[in-house]
């Protein structure tokens, strides 16, 4: 059994989904403060790092730990999870029109040790929102997507902001899957 280094809703229902055994805990650690450090940094690298943070903060013993995190870039500036409605409405303001660069990353660590980690990225083309669209959109869905780096869920609702999406689909979910399944068998956690 692994170690998810994370409350999301969304990482918890993929691997449950893809059969594997785990026990959900949070990482505490300073998302901002970390984002801060590493000031100038690729995306990529930035959400690896975060991922990585998160695997180290949690404490499992002999289990694998399993971070993950998620950032969006668009219009060349980065986006964390909105802090309020009225943020979030910004937020989409901006996204309208707009191509959405979505960089999710997992680590993995054993025994306080990074051993194993990845990125991946998604374009995702959101299409023109009408001011009315926006406020029935977060009627509907505000709190749940305070949760989502970019304003969505797109297992839900939030399916309905974009056109066309480039990209694997667990990357869009918040994590890599495909790839934290190919390292879970390579480290001996499930069958190869």
């Amino acid at each position: 059994m692994i170690i998810l280094a994370s409350k999301s809703a969304s990482r918890k229902a993929m691997l449950d989904a893809a059969g594997v055994r785990f026990d959900a805990r949070s990482a505490d650690i300073d998302e901002r403060a970390l984002e801060q450090q590493l000031e100038g940094a690729l995306p990529g690298r930035i959400a690896v790092e975060l991922a990585k943070a998160k695997a180290l903060a949690v404490d499992g013993g002999e289990s694998l730990v399993l971070g993950s995190d998620s950032l969006v870039v668009a219009g060349g500036r980065r986006f964390d999870k909105p802090g309020s409605r009225d943020e979030a409405a910004r937020h989409l303001r901006f996204f309208s029109g707009r191509e959405m660069q979505l960089h999710s990353a997992a680590a993995i660590a054993q025994r306080g040790e990074i051993v194993w980690s990845c990125a991946a990225m998604a374009s995702l083309h959101v299409r023109p929102l009408s001011e009315s669209f926006i406020e029935a959109y977060l009627d509907e869905e505000w709190p749940q997507v305070s949760y989502c780096v970019g304003v969505f869920r797109i297992e839900g609702p939030g399916v309905q902001l974009f056109e066309q999406i480039e990209g694997d689909h667990f990357t869009v979910l918040g994590m890599p899957l495909l790839q934290v399944l190919a390292a879970l068998r390579n480290l001996g956690e499930m069958p190869a």
